[in-house]
């Protein structure tokens, strides 16, 4: 079994759990982040209707209802949210909650979508967890029409910690993989959230390699004790 076809193992065996591991180690914030998300990319939509909004690493599809529900606040007419994963155990899951989305099963190197076809590409938490990295983001270039978002929520590895900074990092090492293996059964799931985070990019890392597939960096912000990074980029 490779390194992804594990990953995407583990995701299957946490499905059932994960919107309430979630939203327990999180504590809710995470809802924040996804708003704040939605809300600065729509901002930059120079249109207010949007043929396409593809949700990559869609998992139980948390992030679509965001796009689905900050679009009508904001008056953003979207045609189309689609949701692409590998892990079928977690797209069952998002199918239940928002049966009117459509699904792909599939990795975030292989989108099923026509060239130049999508407004806004998203990935939350998703990207780090992607083997062969820099193809997904050509992926997304190709798939983006010209002048589209891509979107990445993601946590970023902290090269130079503050004070909070290791206050983070120790809940992360220390609780984190303690509550979620207790909610899920499975231990080793939530231990890889912490060690994938140490083997990831710094934020500076990903800018390079997103400006390397094609693309304009807008907006990076880190929030609550940089716990949490977005980052939202333009197709050139």
């Amino acid at each position: 079994m490779t390194r992804q076809e594990k990953i995407v193992s583990m995701f299957n065996d946490i499905a059932p759990t994960y919107d309430r591991a979630n939203r327990v180690l999180s504590m809710g914030i995470d809802t924040f982040w996804r708003k704040r998300a939605c809300d600065l990319a729509f901002g930059y939509c120079e249109s207010k209707v949007l043929d396409k909004i593809v949700d990559v690493a869609c998992g139980t599809g948390d992030m679509m209802g965001y796009w689905k529900r900050r679009g009508d606040i904001k008056g953003i007419a979207i045609s189309e949210i689609v949701g692409v994963d590998p892990s079928e155990g977690m797209v069952n899951v998002a199918r239940e909650k928002f049966p009117d989305f459509t699904y792909h099963i599939a990795p975030a190197t292989q989108l099923s979508c026509e060239d130049a076809s999508a407004d806004i590409i998203s990935i939350s938490y998703g990207i780090r967890n992607v083997v062969e990295r820099e193809a997904a983001l050509q992926e997304f270039n190709r798939s983006l029409k010209s002048g589209g978002l891509v979107v990445i929520l993601e946590f970023m590895k902290n090269e130079n910690p503050s004070a909070l900074g290791k206050v983070r990092d120790w809940y992360m090492n220390n609780v984190l993989p303690r509550i979620g293996g207790l909610i899920s059964n499975n231990y080793e799931a939530y231990r890889y959230l912490p060690d994938s985070i140490e083997g990831f990019l710094s934020v500076e890392m990903l800018q390079r390699e997103l400006e390397k597939s094609g693309f304009e960096m807008l907006y990076t912000q880190s929030f609550s004790m940089n716990i949490s990074s977005l980052m939202i980029a333009r197709k050139k």
